[in-house]
């Protein structure tokens, strides 16, 4: 069975579909156990569709009708109008629609999914937020172009979904220089770590402030950490903690109902 969170504000969205999948239900093995989403890693690709296949029967839609990008962190939106293949993915970490029926989703393993809508205006948008995406204006981005759509940014609901957390993610002083370079203000989303030099950056809370600045007001974050939940959810950090060459995806997903 599929462990899918749901946020309160966004389930109030008449008319909206969404979820946050972990690892969990899926038919993947070894360390992709057991719901990977993604095509980028080595699973076995027909595990892998049939993995989004059980996602799409718990919203009620075929396969082929959840779509997502070639994520590259980047601040880059992309305007869905039709469905595409894998094979066809574009590059980007954002996507906006209007079009009822088309599941955009956003695979990550430590990065934050933000998931957006605007229902009175029909309009939708998902962001793949690590932190170079965040840094670059992902969340900017994706509000501008849900905007140009006929999106208010005030009837905007946005959800932050499973990350890592800050008490989990630890950062060297090049990484803080550059935020503090960019605004000092931005210090306040790092604490000192037990190491010397180092710093915990608090990605969810940085997130959520792009999107109070973009004019985002009605927001929710999880507060689930990737990093700590082993048996939940997919972690890039913590594999690379072990030494591990390859990671599971999650995937979370956002649909006007057709």
């Amino acid at each position: 069975m599929t462990a899918m969170l749901v946020s309160r504000p966004l389930s109030d969205c008449d008319g909206v579909l969404h979820g946050f999948w972990g690892r969990q239900g899926g038919v993947s093995t070894g360390i992709f156990a057991s719901l990977n989403c993604g095509y980028g890693s080595d699973d076995d690709p027909a595990l892998v569709r049939e993995n989004r296949r059980v996602i799409a029967s718990d919203l009620n839609v075929h396969v082929d009708q959840i779509i997502t990008a070639y994520q590259i962190h980047s601040a880059d939106v992309i305007d869905v109008t039709a469905p595409w293949t894998r094979e066809n993915a574009p590059r980007g970490d954002a996507m906006v629609t209007t079009v009822p029926g088309i599941a955009l989703g956003v695979l990550a393993a430590d990065c934050a999914p933000v998931l957006l809508a605007d229902a009175q205006a029909g309009v939708i948008g998902c962001a793949h937020a690590g932190w170079q995406g965040a840094f670059k204006g992902v969340i900017e981005a994706v509000v501008a172009r849900m905007a140009d759509h006929g999106a208010s940014r005030a009837r905007i609901v946005a959800a932050v979904g499973p990350c890592i957390s800050q008490s989990a993610y630890e950062v060297g002083p090049e990484f803080h220089q550059r935020f503090v370079d960019a605004s000092p203000a931005l210090g306040r989303f790092f604490v000192a770590s037990s190491r010397a030099d180092h710093f915990m950056f608090d990605l969810p809370g940085f997130v959520d402030m792009r999107l109070d600045q973009a004019g985002v007001r009605q927001r929710e974050l999880l507060g689930v950490c990737t990093y700590k939940g082993e048996d939940t959810h997919f972690s890039f950090r913590r594999t690379t903690h072990r030494g591990e060459t390859q990671y599971g995806r999650n995937l979370s997903v956002i649909m006007l109902k057709p």
